[in-house]
């Protein structure tokens, strides 16, 4: 427990963070880590320690827990009975909660009263989806088969015709006691009775068959938009997980993996090409029609070209999805000399050698020593 690392630290937030504020670190810390993405060692080992920071601070109750007492309230089953899960048996006092010790204190239980079970949002949803290269630049339309869960338009999420609890009189909890050391104490549970929605279904809606909801399967269009990007995503409203008690669904968020291109290599907005170029077209220049992910366009090489020169192409990357404004494609040249050579070509390199005379670029790296 003491090295375990604080979990408002563990998702890079402040402790007085908001829901969406901790949802949104959830998000980018959980995707950078999740161990189908990030295969280096370790990567596994954070995702655990993001998802159970998450899962505790998400939580209203557990974050109040946890921000009272910290690791030590979910070591061994504290909130079933104490610390270590043995109460303060060790010091006398049985099996007595610290929920009524501190009741018996301050006037009644510390557990949260709250009024019945709401209408709640469903979670969240991530799914991936992989496209080819060209449909992330050029943009695609792309049919979704969904399976999910719809609220019930007849009930409206409620399963059928409801009435007021009469066991909880509306509240969804009832009040219990129980004898401890220091006497009669108080404490709140979910009515056992309606499950704490404060409502009880009288007859069953036909259409849901008291669920309150009906799966649902459905094609949808998707627009992949151009310029999108390896990671980043589409959200499809109210596609997620079903709410309860007549909340609404989550969303559903479609993680777009590109995959990889044999030629361009994509940077940002920018495009970056290697094209092969022999050593006679770079020394006396040429003019070679260069792919682009828009179509080929004519790309002038000086003579006197040397290797792993970089040109430009202004406008041919990739169009931002917000601004519309195209990046730059880069071309990089690999020179190639011939490793075969038939005896014309042979001829005429050696009268270019004899021409060239003990001028060479060899001979000047050799003579800058000596100075």
């Amino acid at each position: 427990m003491a090295n375990k690392k604080d979990y408002y630290e563990t998702l890079g937030i402040s402790k007085g963070a908001s829901k969406d504020e901790i949802k949104s670190a959830y998000r980018k810390l959980a995707k950078k880590y999740h161990p189908d993405i990030n295969k280096e060692p370790g990567a596994e080992a954070k995702f655990k320690e993001v998802q159970e920071a998450y899962d505790v601070l998400y939580d209203d109750n557990k974050r109040a827990t946890y921000d009272q007492f910290g690791h030590a309230a979910f070591e061994q089953g504290m909130n079933q009975g104490g610390f270590g899960g043995q109460g303060f048996s060790g010091a006398g006092f049985g099996d007595i909660n610290l929920d009524d010790i501190f009741g018996s204190f301050f006037g009644g239980s510390t557990r949260r009263r709250s009024s019945r079970r709401g209408p709640t949002r469903g979670e969240d949803q991530v799914m991936r989806i992989k496209i080819p290269f060209m449909d992330a630049i050029n943009g695609k339309s792309i049919t979704l088969n969904l399976t999910y869960d719809e609220m019930c338009k007849s009930c409206h999420g409620e399963g059928g015709t409801t009435s007021t609890c009469s066991q909880c009189g509306g509240t969804g909890y009832v009040m219990g006691q129980r004898n401890t050391f220091f006497g009669v104490m108080q404490s709140q549970e979910t009515c056992p009775l309606c499950g704490g929605k404060g409502k009880i279904i009288n007859s069953r809606c036909p259409d849901c068959n008291g669920r309150g909801y009906n799966k649902i399967k459905k094609s949808f269009d998707v627009k992949i938009p151009a310029g999108i990007n390896h990671g980043q995503q589409i959200r499809l409203a109210g596609k997620g997980s079903r709410g309860n008690n007549g909340g609404p669904n989550g969303d559903l968020y479609l993680e777009v993996l590109v995959e990889s291109h044999r030629s361009f290599k994509r940077d940002g907005n920018d495009i970056h090409l290697t094209i092969p170029l022999s050593f006679i077209d770079a020394s006396l220049g040429c003019e070679v029609d260069v792919p682009t992910v828009y179509g080929s366009v004519t790309l002038k090489i000086p003579s006197g070209t040397q290797p792993n020169q970089i040109f430009k192409l202004k406008d041919k990357g990739v169009k931002d999805m917000r601004s519309n404004d195209p990046g730059d494609q880069y071309v990089h040249l690999e020179i190639k000399t011939p490793d075969k050579l038939n005896k014309k070509q042979r001829e005429l390199l050696n009268e270019f050698k004899k021409e060239e005379g003990n001028d060479t670029w060899f001979t000047r790296f050799k003579n800058a020593f000596r100075r």
